[in-house]
């Protein structure tokens, strides 16, 4: 059973169910940067360092170690970097400050603030922080993806609840419909909307409409060329596929954990050149290349011999399937054989 976040009920008019939430989405382990304080090297006056034929016991213990991490820097870093830690403190005094004296607060002036209690806050909460209830329907297309926010998969709380889960789910199935509806996560009363997923359901949580910034798209004028935008359209044709999340990979990751891995070992790294693409002049012309080269990879290229090749390394998290091949090749194996008939049929004539 995947853990809770959040439990409470689902409700469609006087039909109530328990349920509880737990996040359909898991965060990423990136390669964290941390902030290390890292002193500045101390020059050594070489002149002022004691003489090591003098025979001085002290001194000269000393001596060989400083004269060591003036003359290998890095490694002088390596040991002086220290990782730093930020702890809650009085501005005023700069004395730590125990947390269990923190609390909620409000500033409602520079300088004032009025502060609340956990059992202030908890007597804030609405109806919308145990019950989802679903106010209203509406098609899945009606909800433009720049509101959605986090996702979460919705479980039936016990095997009491499956099945009006389960009816719930198969009527805004057959509807074509989702559901809308409040909830109270983290002190924010959200719109969130659920759809069926088999026994269960998925809801996301939709961003509020001040929190959407307006669109600021410039007006077009004129007509397009209809001949450019076919040729795009063949363009998009020819990439068009199923999409596979797990083809794509953070390559800005995998350049961090190679530099990483570099500068552990003491190599040297050489920064990539990323070059920017130029300017397209005429569109048409850079339209009917791309269109070109996208023909002359797939003429070129059979489903059998691309299982062979080796992948694209500049871009491979951006290599999608092409739908079509085998029809291509079955046109392609059909073709030789109508000129051989329409010999034949000369023949007999």
């Amino acid at each position: 059973m995947p853990r809770a976040s959040w439990r409470g009920f689902l409700r469609l008019s006087l039909v109530t169910c328990p349920v509880y939430l737990s996040p359909a989405t898991t965060g990423t382990k990136p390669i964290r940067l941390r902030q290390v304080w890292q002193p500045a090297p101390v020059e050594v006056n070489e002149d002022a360092l004691p003489d090591r034929s003098a025979g001085q016991q002290g001194s000269a213990s000393s001596a060989p170690q400083l004269a060591t991490d003036h003359t290998n820097p890095e490694a002088a870093q390596s040991r002086a970097a220290t990782r730093i830690a930020l702890r809650p403190h009085d501005p005023g005094t700069g004395e730590e400050i125990d947390k269990r004296e923190i609390v909620k607060g409000y500033e409602y002036g520079r300088g004032q603030f009025v502060t609340l209690t956990p059992e202030e806050l908890k007597a804030l909460d609405v109806e919308s922080s145990k019950v989802i209830d679903l106010e209203k329907f509406a098609p899945r297309g009606d909800l433009d993806p720049v509101y959605f926010d986090s996702s979460y998969y919705l479980y039936p709380d016990g095997p009491i609840a499956v099945e009006a889960l389960r009816v719930i789910g198969a009527a805004m199935a057959e509807g074509g419909v989702v559901g809308l509806g409040r909830l109270t996560l983290s002190r924010r009363e959200r719109m969130v909307v659920v759809e069926p997923r088999g026994t269960g359901m998925a809801l996301f949580t939709l961003r509020a409409a001040e929190e959407v910034r307006a669109a600021q798209f410039g007006v077009a004028e004129g007509a397009l060329d209809a001949e450019m935008v076919a040729i795009a359209k063949t363009i998009i044709a020819q990439r068009t596929g199923s999409l596979d999340p797990k083809t794509y990979r953070d390559r800005y990751q995998e350049a961090l954990r190679e530099l990483l891995e570099a500068k552990m070992k003491g190599l040297t790294v050489k920064p990539r050149e990323i070059a920017a693409p130029p300017p397209v002049i005429d569109l048409m012309a850079a339209l009917k290349r791309s269109l070109a080269r996208g023909a002359s990879g797939s003429k070129h290229t059979t489903p059998k011999k691309a299982n062979k090749m080796a992948p694209d390394r500049r871009q491979p998290a951006l290599l999608l399937p092409v739908p079509g091949g085998r029809k291509r090749n079955a046109q392609a194996a059909t073709e030789p054989t109508a000129p051989a008939a329409r010999r034949r049929k000369q023949a007999t004539v």
